[in-house]
């Protein structure tokens, strides 16, 4: 962890095409070289706060994972893929993450420090990967939390009657030289995020769990208004002439591929391993009532919302609001609108999260300058890691649209799919004798 070569697994390989030879085999095992476990302790005074339980990780995880998408994929999904089987959809989706967990679960328990998958890919697969692993986390991240913050302005244009009657401090800005317009609101929330992390752990968390129970609490209004709704009028979405399969298992099935990103943010949790008080038994906990609560609302939400409306008459972009305005309640717009606020608002405190947590554990391990493992003494948390790490996000959410950011998103993904397994399976080979 002394090395003061910060881009070491590049640097081996320009100067092997600079000399026109191939890697020696010295080098390669450098590539290669793995952490110890043992190394992941941080120095004296360099440790993050102790502070998290099982409640404040729910809070982390149910915040990060039920963003605004729940609102537009359940119509998306019904509509062109699953039709009313979209209740199967999200349970494959959850099962399908709930894979994963149980190697972000066990692997944040063996090894407990911040950093996530990258940490995991250095102690397990090795360091060329891990630096791939920590890069695209870090993008990852950053993108997503920007994408999620430049939507929350379109969210709140119902509250004021309009986009075009937004204030301009919240409404979005065409700029004669830009291709897109610019969104102060995003970059100012991400600003604010941001000042709210170098509080403190404790203090975002409860931050999170406040916004997380509106958010829920939303949610099952969702569910008991829809549900009377349906009893009411004898769930005509499933009365369709094609049955509950309309494109048969082909439809439920690419259906819970595009669900399964609805299921994205769990692995926040795993970002605060070093923080949790107890995490052998926490971290597991932690991930296994977030996805199941998500399931849970998930599935409840989309078996009312294609019972109340046709599956081919639904609305792809507001399905739940449209479905309420189909029964006469035009002022469920305004709570499920805000539900949608409050979910990006959580999302986007869980994608700020732990960006500066990764990139404190690559400065521990000297792929990043030191200066970024610093840890405020007062607060416990990597404050500049996170400052920096907040401003880049914010200026990415006043520029770039989320369309662009969307898909960036999605390529990164993939990287830690097959890096997590991999590196468990590569644990049990060379370590058998430990406990898995």
């Amino acid at each position: 962890t002394g090395r003061s070569i910060s881009l070491e697994p590049l640097a081996i390989g320009w100067s092997g095409m600079q000399q026109g030879s191939r890697l020696s085999w010295s080098d390669l095992q450098s590539l290669a070289r793995r952490k110890p476990a043992a190394s992941a302790a941080a120095a004296d005074g360099r440790r993050l706060a102790k502070a998290l339980s099982v409640p404040h990780l729910t809070a982390i995880g149910v915040g990060s994972t039920i963003g605004a998408g729940i609102y537009v994929l359940v119509g998306t999904v019904a509509h062109d893929h699953a039709g009313p089987a979209l209740t199967l959809s999200f349970l494959i989706a959850g099962i399908a993450a709930a894979l994963s967990a149980l190697c972000y679960a066990e692997l944040s328990c063996r090894f407990p420090s911040a950093g996530s998958a990258y940490h995991y890919s250095y102690i397990c697969i090795g360091e060329s990967v891990a630096w791939l692993i920590g890069w695209a986390l870090i993008l990852e991240y950053t993108i997503g939390g920007s994408s999620v913050a430049r939507g929350i302005s379109p969210n709140l244009a119902l509250f004021f009657g309009g986009q075009d009657k937004l204030p301009f401090f919240l409404a979005q800005v065409h700029v004669k030289w830009l291709d897109t317009p610019v969104d102060p609101c995003a970059a100012i929330l991400v600003l604010i995020v941001t000042a709210l992390l170098c509080l403190g752990i404790k203090e975002s968390s409860l931050v999170e769990g406040v916004i997380t129970i509106a958010n829920v609490a939303i949610m099952l209004f969702v569910i008991c208004a829809g549900g009377w709704l349906g009893f009411q009028n004898g769930w005509p979405g499933y009365d369709v002439p094609k049955g509950y399969f309309p494109n048969g298992a082909g439809g439920v099935f690419s259906g819970s591929a595009t669900l399964f990103f609805a299921y994205i943010g769990f692995d926040a949790v795993a970002s605060t391993a070093e923080e949790v008080k107890n995490p052998q038994r926490d971290l597991p906990w932690g991930m296994g009532l977030t996805l199941s609560m998500c399931c849970f609302l998930y599935m409840m939400v989309s078996a009312v919302i294609v019972g109340l409306v046709p599956y081919y008459a639904m609305d792809p972009d507001t399905p739940i609001s449209s479905a309420f305005d189909q029964y006469g309640m035009q002022w469920a717009a305004y709570v499920i609108s805000s539900g949608a606020v409050l979910a990006l608002i959580a999302s986007l405190i869980g994608a700020i999260l732990p960006q500066p947590r990764i990139v404190m554990a690559m400065s521990r391990d000297g792929l990043l300058p030191p200066i970024f493992s610093a840890v405020s003494q007062r607060t416990q948390v990597p404050t500049l890691s996170t400052i920096l790490t907040g401003i880049c996000a914010a200026t990415l959410a006043f520029f770039m649209d989320v369309s662009q950011l969307a898909g960036m998103v999605i390529c990164y993904w993939p990287c830690k799919m097959v890096a997590l397994p991999s590196g468990e399976l590569l644990q049990v080979l060379i370590h058998p004798h430990l406990n898995h």
